[in-house]
């Protein structure tokens, strides 16, 4: 994946983030994604989308979704009023009104400013407008109030690794992959295994060993 240019992978790493989609599901991904995209890229695309389906390079990408939030700290009547904003921002989001998702983001901050789910879906808003560093800021704020744990932090975690991955800030990208491969992402798990420089050379030498085994003639003139 380091052979390609920033500007190469753009597209695929734009969609890896807008498909979680604060927690929704697509039924499928954009042509480009997969034209912009390797073999390895293609079926981390498919598996996300279908993570029953047989796609053994990637399983379980969805682990994440058996994480639950602790959230009985909050009033259950602020808790419902928050829930059914979150949910509109979602119908707005999906519909392109962004802005309006937005708003309602904020306004289920603003009831309950202490909870993680609202800083992560508006983090999701912020980036698809343009603004990644507002993006960054809640999602910081998200991993913070959920004290690195739950569905919401994984969620989190996962995202802000993304966006690191794109600006090429590996270290900061691979430690917030490695914190949610913690939490039960495989998805993240895979991503910091192909940051990890050891794990790179180790897959270039096996990837060398098998092409002279393929082409032992090749290897011979060598």
């Amino acid at each position: 994946m380091g052979s390609k240019s920033n500007a190469a992978y753009a597209p695929l790493f734009d969609w890896l983030l807008d498909m979680a989609d604060f927690g929704e599901k697509r039924n499928s991904p954009p042509s480009y994604a997969f034209e912009m995209a390797s073999e390895h890229d293609r079926a981390v695309l498919r598996a996300i989308f279908s993570p029953t389906s047989p796609f053994g390079d990637v399983p379980g990408l969805n682990q994440e979704e058996e994480l639950i939030d602790d959230e009985s700290g909050f009033d259950a009547e602020l808790l419902k009023q928050v829930k059914e904003l979150e949910l509109q921002g979602v119908s707005a989001a999906e519909a392109g009104d962004l802005q309006a998702a937005l708003q309602l983001f904020s306004q289920a901050i603003q009831i309950l400013p202490q909870r993680a789910s609202a800083y992560n879906n508006r983090a999701q808003a912020l980036r698809l407008l343009g603004d990644t560093a507002g993006a960054l800021q809640d999602l910081g704020q998200a991993i913070s109030l959920s004290g690195g744990t739950g569905k919401t932090a994984c969620q989190a975690l996962v995202q802000r690794g993304l966006l690191h991955r794109l600006a090429r800030q590996d270290d900061a990208a691979t430690a917030d992959f490695e914190k949610a491969a913690a939490l039960g992402s495989e998805f993240a798990r895979q991503q910091a295994v192909i940051l990890n420089p050891y794990a790179a050379l180790c897959n270039k030498m096996l990837s060398q060993a098998i092409k002279q085994l393929r082409n032992p003639e090749m290897s011979e003139m060598q």
